[in-house]
């Protein structure tokens, strides 16, 4: 089947062209800006190896889906010769509440309730709202799918996702942890429970390290737990998320500070992790070890090596804590953008915990970087597999869209 995966956020719209028979990717692309001056789709025939980019007014998701249905048609950089070879539309949603444990048809009824996670997500789900009006806008006869980055997590039980707030709290707005990249860690826990040869009695920590990063425990093939909470803002620093802090910090920065509410979001949300620790050197993960490479004569060196020790030291509390609610540990994950391609970061995690049963292959890992396989990385003599697991998002999403749309037979 012939998916069109969709990632809408606020001012863009990303796609990829998926034939699930084969997985493979036919077409992917991105329009930025939508909404504002220099409007753009970047779009890429992966088959042909051929890219075009070019300026278009897109004053809302509507005109930037037909330029991407006119990409996607174009007699040079298209693959499809007609809209009846687009069988499906698969949604990537960041925020299903507790509405939504699995991925679902769009129907009227399942649209009222993605407008009710709004306020989970508000960022997220008016720019999810506005890719799917714009998908039934240019292709109205197409069955569309919505799979949530929160579903794999509603498997947790209530000690897990309660917060110990007065209870009306949970009730009456939802307040709970839901998770997050729920998708990312469905894709890899899978894989590694293929490698271990079982889903039953699997004991797996997924580790999805990137500029937003979160760790889940994953036994018997559902979530037990998982770092991030109400919002992606929980869990271990990120590249401009805080991560996991004393919650009196909040009222304490409002009162020293002179902040609102709107304001400390704001710094704890897109000014803290990486580039707050670095004193506003860097967000991102490579320039950091950069730094951290050329020693201390950089400048930067310091401070970078400290938010990576952070990390790090975040990253293991979590193996520690998730083995010992699950009584165990089969195998250590790694994926996503930083824990795919940072070497460093990886045996930072992985050294040092003999006691765990993990021992990580040091001269193998150092060379993992960029990869589009699935790399062993720890020692024959390890009792815990260490894997690092390319991770594959929007394939989750082709797949739950087909089956799907096969079983209600349309």
């Amino acid at each position: 089947m012939n998916v069109l995966v969709v990632n809408a956020g606020s001012s863009s719209l990303k796609y990829q062209l998926f034939d699930t028979t084969s997985a493979t990717v036919y077409a992917k692309g991105i329009c930025e800006r939508i909404g504002t001056e220099g409007s753009l789709i970047e779009h890429k025939h992966l088959i042909k190896g051929l890219k075009v980019e070019e300026s278009h007014a897109m004053p809302t998701h509507a005109e930037a889906m037909k330029f991407v249905v006119e990409k996607l048609l174009d007699p040079e950089y298209g693959c499809i010769s007609s809209m009846d070879e687009i069988e499906a539309v698969g949604h990537r949603v960041v925020h299903g509440g507790a509405f939504f444990s699995e991925s679902v048809i769009l129907t009227d009824e399942v649209l009222e309730k993605l407008k009710l996670c709004h306020d989970f997500a508000p960022l997220h789900t008016p720019a999810h709202i506005q890719g799917i009006q714009g998908c039934l806008a240019v292709m109205p006869d197409k069955p569309q799918v919505l799979v949530f980055d929160t579903a794999f997590h509603q498997s947790m039980a209530p000690e897990a996702y309660m917060y110990a707030l007065p209870y009306e709290l949970y009730e009456k707005y939802g307040v709970r942890r839901y998770g997050a990249h729920g998708t990312s860690h469905r894709f890899v826990a899978a894989e590694m429970q293929k490698i271990l040869g079982r889903v039953e009695g699997t004991k797996i920590v997924t580790c999805h390290i990137g500029n937003g990063s979160s760790i889940s425990a994953v036994k018997d093939g559902k979530v037990v737990d998982t770092s991030m909470g109400f919002t992606p803002l929980a869990g271990v620093e990120m590249g401009t998320r805080c991560g996991d802090i004393d919650p009196a910090i909040v009222p304490f920065m409002m009162e020293k500070l002179n902040l609102s509410t709107s304001e400390v979001n704001d710094l704890m949300n897109k000014k803290s992790g990486f580039l707050g620790v670095t004193s506003g050197y860097s967000s991102d993960s490579r320039d950091l070890e950069k730094a951290i490479e050329e020693g201390p004569s950089n400048p930067n060196y310091e401070k970078s090596n400290l938010a990576v020790n952070m990390l790090k030291n975040h990253i293991k509390k979590f193996i520690g804590a998730y083995t010992a609610e699950m009584n165990g540990l089969d195998a250590v994950v790694f994926t996503a953008g930083i824990g795919e391609n940072n070497p460093h970061l990886r045996e930072l995690v992985c050294e040092d915990m003999e006691y765990f049963g993990i021992k990580i292959n040091k001269e193998l890992n150092a060379k993992m970087l960029r990869q589009s396989n699935i790399v062993k990385l720890s020692t024959d003599d390890s009792k815990v597999a260490v894997y690092l697991i390319p991770t594959n998002e929007e394939l989750v999403i082709a797949r739950d869209t087909e089956a799907l749309v096969k079983a209600a037979g349309k």
